[in-house]
């Protein structure tokens, strides 16, 4: 099957962004990570400053699923560094998206994942473990539930209730 764009996606779905069916992330994130093209069913988990819930699902079999996280924004540390990128990309997920910072920028560029975030910084999370898991997440002005399916390229991010066949 050929890549067709999330630009060409959208261009042959207008019923769906009409709907609310299918729904765009605001053109808030970096991409990091040498996966620029991923796409995978939603996983959700809400943290603020704590990475211990996102290291708990990155040890799981990824399956091609895609960890959205929200981070709540915050620029005041990273939740996800390159320890956590390198055991995700080893367990099958497709990619992650951070509503936060990342750090090791370096080494998650050297990994065969998609990575999207808001920025970088160096100053790592608490993990405590804190928390909430499969949560209906507000990210960059779209709603996003765990099980939906998310579609990254260089053009952007798109999120379905259903997955589409592209």
């Amino acid at each position: 099957m050929a890549f067709v764009t999330t630009a060409e996606v959208c261009d042959a779905n207008q019923d769906l962004i009409r709907s609310g069916q299918l729904r765009a992330l605001q053109p808030s994130f970096q991409i990091y990570g040498r996966r620029q093209i991923f796409s995978g069913p939603v996983v959700t988990v809400k943290v603020f400053e704590d990475n211990g819930l996102i290291r708990q699902f990155l040890e799981e079999k990824g399956n091609g699923r895609v960890l959205v996280v929200d981070g709540g924004g915050s620029l005041r540390c990273a939740i996800l560094g390159g320890n956590p990128v390198v055991q995700a990309q080893n367990n099958g997920w497709a990619g992650i998206i951070v509503n936060g910072c990342i750090r090791d920028v370096d080494e998650i560029n050297g990994c065969d994942i998609g990575v999207r975030a808001l920025a970088s910084h160096p100053i790592k999370a608490s993990k405590k473990g804190l928390g909430e898991q499969r949560v209906p997440l507000n990210i960059a002005g779209t709603r996003i539930c765990d099980g939906e399916w998310l579609y990254a390229d260089t053009d952007g991010i798109l999120v379905s209730q259903v997955e589409l066949s592209v």
